[in-house]
C-alpha cells in the first residue's frame, strides 16, 4: 500500500524553502513562500504546498495543485492517508482529504520518504507546485526569478547574470549551513531599485526559518489519528453514475397535467416556425433545472433561420424553456427535468419527466444533471413527491467511515 518517494532530505527541502521565503519577504512578497510556527508554506495560482518538521528527523510534505493533482479526482478514489503514521498532522490532513483538496502526502521517517501507492500515470501535482525546492538547481533558478520577475530587474549583461548566479549560490549555501547574514541578501538583491530590498524583513524571515546563526526551524507537535474518518468510496464520476443509473430505473409518480399556458403556446409556435422541413413538424428534447438548460437533437430538431446569428436561437430557446418551467411549476409536485415536444401542423405531443431519465435522452456516462442542481430541485418538492433516487444525492453516500 506504500511506496518510497525520491525526495531530498527534509533539511535540504527546508533550507531551500526558507531561503526563497526570506528573499521574497525582503522585497515585499511575503505571501508566496513563507514560514510560520506550523511549517513552511507555498501558495500559487490555486495550488499550495506545505512542509512541516517534527522531532526525530521526521517531516511531512503535502499539498494540492488545481491543474495537476488528478489524485484528488481519480477513479476509483485514492485514499492518500492510508498507511500514514500516527504522528502525521491528522487534524489538517483528514478534512483536506475528505473535501478533495489533497493532492499529495509524503512523510519522512527513519531516513526515507513514503506515500500511498497509486497507479502509474496518475499525477499528484507535487513536482508542479513544489518543484522549486526539489533540487538545488531549481532553487537557484527560482532565486534568479526573484531578481528578474518579482524584483523587475533586467540582467543586461552576461557578467551580471553570472553575478546573480554566484550570489544565489552563496545565499543558498549559507542557508544550508544555517549561517545566512545580511551581506548575502544584499549581494543578491541589493541591485534592485523597485522594489528595494528591506534587509530587516529579509533577516527576520530568515531567522524565523532557522537559517541564520543561533536559530532553529520550527517543529510541530506529533499528531494523533482520529478515531474515525470519512474516506471517499465513490469518485465524483462514480457518484454521478450511481444517481443517473437510478434515474434510468425510476418510474414517474402520477401527477395531474399542468394547466395550459401562454408560455407553452409560445414555445410551440417557436418550434413550428423552425421546422427543418418547413412543414411545422419539429421535435425538441430538453433538460432544464434552476441553473442550466440543455438540448439534444430529436428526429426533427429546430433549424436556424438563414442569416441568423447562431447564438440567438439558443438564447431564445433557453428563455422559452425557463418560462414554461416557471409557468408549470407546482409547490408540491415540483418542476419537470426533461421535456419532449413534437409539433405538427395542427397538433402537439408533450412528454414531461419529473422523476426519471427518459429513454429518448441519450446518456454518455460522463455528462448529465449535476447532483447539486438535482438536490436543489428535490428540495423544492414536498417529501412525498421526491423519487427514491433523491436519497442518493446526499454527499455522504460517497464516503465510508474508517476507524
Amino acid at each position: 500500500m506504500l511506496t518510497d518517494v525520491d525526495l531530498p532530505a527534509p533539511g535540504l527541502l527546508w533550507s531551500r524553502w526558507a531561503t526563497l521565503a526570506a528573499a521574497l519577504t525582503g522585497i515585499g512578497y511575503a505571501d508566496l513562500w513563507f514560514v510560520d510556527e506550523q511549517g513552511a508554506h507555498h501558495e500559487h495560482d490555486g495550488g499550495w504546498a506545505r512542509l512541516a518538521l517534527l522531532d526525530g528527523a521526521r517531516a511531512v510534505l503535502y499539498g494540492y495543485d488545481r491543474d495537476h493533482s488528478s489524485t484528488a479526482r481519480a477513479e476509483p478514489p485514492i485514499d492518500l492517508l492510508t498507511g500514514g503514521p500516527a504522528w502525521l498532522p491528522w487534524t489538517d490532513l483528514a478534512p483536506l482529504a475528505e473535501n478533495d483538496q489533497l493532492g499529495f502526502v509524503a512523510w519522512h521517517a527513519e531516513g526515507r520518504w513514503l506515500r500511498a501507492r497509486y497507479r502509474d500515470g496518475v499525477g499528484d501535482g507535487l513536482a508542479q507546485i513544489a518543484g522549486a525546492v526539489l533540487s538545488n538547481e531549481n532553487t537557484l533558478a527560482e532565486l534568479g526569478d526573484v531578481v528578474t520577475e518579482w524584483g523587475r530587474h533586467d540582467l543586461r549583461t552576461p557578467a551580471e547574470r553570472d553575478q546573480v548566479r554566484t550570489a544565489a549560490e552563496h545565499l543558498l549555501a549559507a542557508a544550508v549551513r544555517g549561517e545566512v547574514t545580511g551581506p548575502a541578501f544584499e549581494r543578491l538583491l541589493g541591485r534592485l531599485t523597485e522594489p528595494v530590498l528591506d534587509l530587516k524583513a529579509a533577516l527576520f524571515a530568515a531567522g524565523r526559518g532557522g537559517i541564520t546563526a543561533g536559530t532553529r526551524p520550527p517543529r510541530i507537535a506529533a499528531g494523533e489519528p482520529p478515531a474515525t474518518r470519512r474516506v471517499r468510496r465513490l469518485s465524483h464520476g462514480e457518484h454521478d453514475r450511481l444517481v443517473w443509473s437510478a434515474m434510468h430505473e425510476a418510474a414517474e409518480l402520477r401527477r395531474p397535467a399542468p394547466p395550459a399556458s401562454g408560455e407553452l403556446d409560445a414555445l410551440v409556435t417557436w418550434l413550428r416556425e423552425r421546422a427543418p422541413g418547413g412543414d411545422r413538424r419539429c421535435t425538441l428534447l430538453a433538460y432544464a433545472d434552476a441553473s442550466s438548460v440543455s438540448a439534444q437533437p430529436g428526429e426533427r430538431p429546430p433549424a436556424d433561420p438563414p442569416g441568423e446569428d447562431r447564438f440567438t436561437p439558443l438564447q431564445e430557446l433557453t428563455g422559452l424553456l425557463r418560462a414554461v418551467r416557471r409557468a408549470e411549476s407546482d409547490p408540491l409536485h415540483g418542476r419537470w427535468l426533461f421535456l419532449r415536444v413534437e409539433t405538427s401542423e395542427t397538433g402537439v405531443q408533450i412528454e414531461r419527466r419529473y422523476d426519471s431519465w427518459p429513454p429518448w435522452w441519450s446518456d454518455d456516462g460522463v455528462s448529465g444533471p449535476w447532483r447539486t442542481n438535482l438536490q436543489e430541485e428535490m428540495d423544492r418538492r414536498a417529501t412525498s413527491w421526491r423519487p427514491a433516487w433523491a436519497a442518493l444525492l446526499d454527499p455522504q453516500v460517497a464516503y465510508r467511515p474508517e476507524s
